[in-house]
């Protein structure tokens, strides 16, 4: 068994030339010096790339299939040209089946990164860069194989956003996949998502007005009487503009009524950093008012919102809240919106706006504001939840002489202090003022 055969090489044509027991190697006219040699089984071979006679060991069959060797040929032959005697078999990864399988797992067990970020990269993972992109073999993955197999395509079914998180994901795992030298080269190094889609993501529109919460604020107090931990998670929200992460995780143990303070640990923030919210004497007395209801229904355990098994709400039972408040006409994220824009219209300080959603902050300010300003947040805290008496707030809570004489047909700015000299250095999630109205509730 001496043969070798001039043969197109590919994966099925190799399946076939098993059958023939008198053929050993298979060469390609294609690619000269690229060699397959069959071991003993047939089932399985070797490749070799044949440099001035000296055959040099690549890969095997079937862990290496001819696409991912024919991706890596132009870098072996140039390794092989500076360095004749450098041992060049492949190892490691060879397509995307390998390396986003590998990326997934290793976020699924990073415990820095957020539950929501475990779920959204095992999403894009498993439903679209997997399907689309892994059996194609990472040197071969050129803007215009990206362009064809996942960009385009993806852009017709899925948002522009969604798009681009697909992106920003691969390239990720690219990216570290290089840093930790599990891969040669990254394809990725100098992709960008606008080489590929021009169209500008715009923020999207709130739903929620503050002229809404009108209707909202009393709505929720009278679903308070039947079902106060579906109405104690919007109201948490609207009076401080937490996420939904932050509120549905809450522990009683978090609360310091004394020290009239909320402490939400860095593990449960986006930002990874503690963040400290006033509490004002309306949300204080709205926090006893609720416990008291919870002790009644026969609960006295650690979490504000109890979900299954003894742990707090999970994402789907949060979100299947709001889905029989609003009935997708409005989201959690827009009370946030409008608690945002709210504190705008009433003049606080936008520096004061973005502490008290902890939003990221500039490096300067990180460093040397990053605690200070507790009683300006306090202040713009007591100034929101005073409007929000006069909306039907007050009846929720049951605390009396706290109401304010703001007029509540509109919020009504407080005069304006001097902007703040660090505005510059906040990054946040959008200021833009909200418009649109649906139905509620």
């Amino acid at each position: 068994m001496t043969a070798t055969v001039a043969v197109n090489l590919s994966d099925a044509e190799i399946r076939r030339q098993a059958g023939a027991p008198g053929v050993r190697d298979l060469r390609d006219p294609r690619h000269p010096g690229l060699r397959f040699r069959f071991d003993q089984s047939r089932k399985a071979g070797t490749w070799f790339l044949v440099v001035r006679r000296k055959w040099n060991r690549l890969a095997r069959f079937p862990e290496y299939g001819s696409g991912a060797i024919f991706a890596e040929l132009p870098n072996l032959r140039q390794r092989l040209l500076g360095h004749p005697s450098e041992a060049i078999g492949l190892a490691g990864m060879v397509t995307l089946n390998d390396l986003l399988p590998w990326y997934r797992d290793r976020v699924a067990n990073d415990a820095a990164v957020s539950e929501s970020w475990k779920g959204t990269v095992g999403t894009v993972i498993g439903k679209h860069l997997l399907p689309r992109l892994g059996d194609l073999p990472i040197g071969a993955l050129t803007a215009a194989t990206l362009d064809k197999r996942l960009m385009w395509p993806a852009q017709a079914e899925c948002s522009t956003s969604y798009v681009r998180q697909m992106f920003r994901i691969l390239s990720l795992a690219m990216g570290k996949a290089r840093e930790l030298g599990v891969i040669g080269s990254n394809p990725m190094a100098e992709m960008k998502f606008k080489h590929f889609i021009k169209t500008k993501i715009l923020a999207k529109d709130g739903q929620l007005r503050a002229d809404h919460l009108q209707e909202v604020i009393p709505a929720l107090a009278a679903l308070f009487e039947q079902a106060p931990a579906d109405a104690m998670v919007p109201l948490l929200m609207v009076c401080h503009g937490t996420r939904l992460g932050e509120t549905r995780r809450a522990e009683w143990a978090d609360f310091a009524l004394s020290q009239a303070e909320w402490f939400i640990p860095a593990d449960r923030t986006k930002t990874r950093t503690e963040h400290r919210l006033p509490l004002t004497p309306q949300v204080c007395a709205l926090l006893r008012r609720y416990r008291t209801a919870q002790i009644e229904r026969g609960y006295s355990g650690r979490y504000l919102f109890p979900g299954r098994k003894g742990q707090a709400l999970s994402p789907s039972q949060a979100s299947a809240v709001f889905r029989r408040l609003a009935s997708r006409a409005w989201t959690s994220h827009d009370l946030r919106k409008v608690a945002r824009t709210a504190w705008l219209d009433m003049g606080v300080d936008g520096f004061i706006g973005e502490m008290l959603l902890n939003h990221s902050l500039g490096k300067v300010a990180d460093t040397y504001i990053k605690t200070q300003a507790k009683g300006l947040r306090r202040e713009a805290l007591e100034l929101w939840h005073d409007w929000l008496d006069g909306i039907g707030f007050a009846a929720i809570h049951g605390l009396t002489g706290v109401q304010s004489a703001i007029p509540h047909n509109a919020l009504q700015p407080k005069v304006r202090k001097a902007r703040s000299p660090i505005d510059e250095f906040v990054t946040g999630e959008n200021a833009k003022r909200e418009k649109g109205h649906g139905p509620w509730l």
